[in-house]
């Protein structure tokens, strides 16, 4: 299945980009008439097929069209912060959005080692993560936001912290339940400060545990979401 990421698809007739044309017709060495698919990363799936191939554009006609393709019940937003090696939180991003992922926010800690990311980058990363795992939806990915301003401003129905410090804690998938949306913040290598834990609760934030091993924080971020996962599937 050969299948291109189309944000901007409307109508019947679609222009690939150059790009997507060049690798549509010069790596796939595709031909007219040949089907491709197509997501819009809102929920769309189409099937298509190559009308005409012309220099460096590649125009598709528009076959069948499926709303809401892999749509699921629930929703899931992790706030990380970004790790040192910037390889791995890249990571995090595709291996999440092939799990499933709604939305992502790296959030900036007081222990924090990297504090600049760019999001345009990992934006590409879970657009080919997207295409790999045919999936019809992108995750969101924000700005990175100060763990303060991250807290205090968001209002999500079930919000929980993830940390290591030996306080009393809930297991993460007990408290998971089915069709239910989720954010969930995972802390950086150092974990969360008590300062910051603190601040969580003060905002309606429970204070949950991945489990008896100490993970790092991309695995921790994996943990979580794929715990989502299996509670709805």
């Amino acid at each position: 299945m050969h299948l291109f990421y189309t944000p901007d698809i409307s109508g019947n007739e679609y222009y690939l980009s150059e790009e997507e044309s060049k690798h549509c017709t010069k790596v796939l060495r595709l031909k007219e008439n040949d089907i491709v698919y197509l997501v819009d990363g809102n929920g769309g799936f189409y099937k298509a097929a190559i009308s005409a191939i012309s220099g460096k554009k590649c125009l598709l006609r528009i076959e069948e069209t499926q709303e809401e393709f892999g749509k699921r019940n629930y929703r899931i937003h992790i706030a990380i912060a970004p790790t040192k090696n910037i390889d791995r939180i890249e990571w995090f991003v595709e291996k999440a959005t092939e799990i499933g992922i709604d939305e992502i926010t790296p959030i900036i800690c007081q222990r924090s080692e990297r504090r600049v990311v760019k999001t345009d980058r990992l934006e590409k990363i879970a657009v080919s993560a997207m295409k790999q795992s045919i999936k019809a939806y992108l995750p969101k990915i924000n700005e990175a936001q100060t763990f303060n301003n991250f807290v205090k401003q968001n209002n999500a129905s079930f919000k929980c912290i993830a940390h290591c410090l030996p306080e009393n804690k809930q297991e993460f998938k007990a408290l998971i339940k089915s069709q239910n949306d989720i954010l969930i913040l995972i802390g950086p290598e150092g974990d969360f400060t008590s300062h910051e834990i603190e601040l969580a609760l003060k905002n309606n934030y429970l204070p949950v545990s991945l489990g008896e091993s100490r993970l790092r924080t991309e695995t921790a971020g994996i943990a979580a979401c794929v715990s989502v996962q299996i509670i709805n599937s």
